[in-house]
């Protein structure tokens, strides 16, 4: 595809890993497991000698993963339909998107703050454990309610997004995010253990991490701004 295409699906994917690593996601990702299957956190440290609990869990895994997807894809559908549909010119939608976008990097990285992304509703459900189509609901809940966590980053893809002026393009772009969200999320679901041991060690850098985020933000507004951000295929081709 063209117009930067490949480097925007590389770019999208790496942006939802940086949402898993956001530190009001990682750090919990325990109790989500915990929550979507309705196990305690021991049964599921048993992970590889139960190949009942392995299956229970995986399949849980998918259909949270499965609802924050739809969500996305679903935002993503409508930005791109809406600014097509009322006929903003791409410059425009450059240019605004591009300050937006650098404005969220600089709240992101703790320059400054915008009170109004510090918001979350994060959905309280009455039991655990409550089937494969409730680990789905809660998928989809947990994209809505965690504004602090992907709002900025999520945002930027929605507002790349926009200027696409394509259905398809938009749906790709989102699919690679929520991909690179759910594939640590799905793999670390499968080796819980692995996964405490390889925290343990990250924690001491997870403050880094909004930074590095912020700065990752701020380098794409700029070039989107700028009418460059298509032209970095040309860099990678």
């Amino acid at each position: 595809m063209g117009n930067g295409s490949g480097v925007s699906i590389v770019i999208s994917f790496f942006a939802g890993v940086l949402s898993f690593l956001s530190p009001c996601i990682l750090p919990l990702f325990p109790s989500y497991i915990t929550y979507i299957t309705g196990k305690s956190f021991e049964d599921i440290k048993r992970l590889n000698s139960s190949s009942s609990l392995r299956r229970v869990t995986a399949l849980h895994s998918l259909f949270f993963i499965i609802g924050f997807s739809i969500v996305f894809v679903s935002l993503g559908v409508t930005i791109s339909y809406l600014g097509s549909f009322f006929g903003i010119r791409r410059l425009w939608l450059e240019r605004v998107g591009g300050v937006v976008i650098v404005l969220l990097g600089l709240h992101i990285s703790g320059a400054f703050r915008l009170r109004f992304l510090d918001l979350e509703k994060r959905p309280v459900f009455s039991r655990k454990g409550i089937g494969y189509f409730g680990s789905l609901l809660i998928g989809m809940a947990f994209a809505i309610g965690w504004t602090p966590c992907v709002g900025p980053i999520l945002s930027t893809i929605l507002i790349y997004a926009s200027t696409l002026e394509s259905i398809p393009r938009a749906i790709v772009l989102l699919l690679s995010y929520s991909l690179g969200l759910a594939l640590p999320f799905f793999i670390a679901s499968l080796a819980v253990n692995q996964f405490l041991f390889i925290f343990n060690h990250f924690k001491a850098f997870m403050k880094f991490i909004p930074v590095v985020t912020g700065v990752f933000l701020i380098i794409v507004g700029i070039l989107l701004f700028l009418g460059q951000y298509s032209r970095l295929s040309g860099v990678f081709a």
